[in-house]
């Protein structure tokens, strides 16, 4: 009686804070088969768009050459930078950023998303006595960028195909 109770009393009260769960993103239907194409062809960002894009309902293009709409990886860049130093000089903390420059084009050549830039970064502590965990915590770092990057990308090509999709006010005359 109790576990019901804390339950109900749960779905109450994220009800009324206004939380919901995200749904999925859209995609026209007329979009037809969809693959993405990017600069490395081993791009683990590019695996993960295109693994986003399935689980969407996009159809996957079955010949890499066929016509189909793309979504276009056009650059991605990494950087650190030093944001704390000790008293020797030496970086303490560093800012990872991650650059990703895509646009969107339907297989008739048409824009569905123009050319859009998404940057993230993250801060890390680097110690100067601990290079082994220092590189370790990079890597991890790199990893959570790039899953955030791939659903920032389908988030953005989400709020444009649903806008695309609206139908705009009527003007007053």
């Amino acid at each position: 009686m109790l576990r019901l109770l804390a339950v109900t009393l749960l779905a109450v009260s994220l009800s009324a804070c206004g939380f919901h769960l995200r749904s999925k993103i859209a995609l026209p239907a007329d979009l037809g088969p969809v693959k993405v194409s990017a600069s490395d062809p081993y791009s683990p960002l590019a695996r993960d768009v295109a693994m986003g894009l399935k689980a969407a309902g996009a159809i996957p293009a079955e010949d890499a050459n066929a016509k189909a709409a793309t979504l276009e990886i056009l650059s991605e860049q990494w950087g650190d930078r030093p944001i704390a130093l000790d008293e020797q000089g030496r970086a303490l903390e560093y800012s990872l950023r991650y650059a990703v420059v895509f646009r969107f084009v339907r297989a008739d050549g048409s824009e569905l998303v123009p050319q859009q830039v998404v940057e993230l970064s993250r801060d890390y502590v680097a110690e100067a006595t601990d290079l082994t965990g220092t590189t370790s915590e990079r890597e991890i770092l790199s990893e959570e960028l790039r899953r955030d990057m791939s659903a920032s990308i389908l988030r953005r090509v989400d709020g444009v195909v649903r806008g695309v999709g609206r139908v705009p006010p009527p003007h007053a005359q």
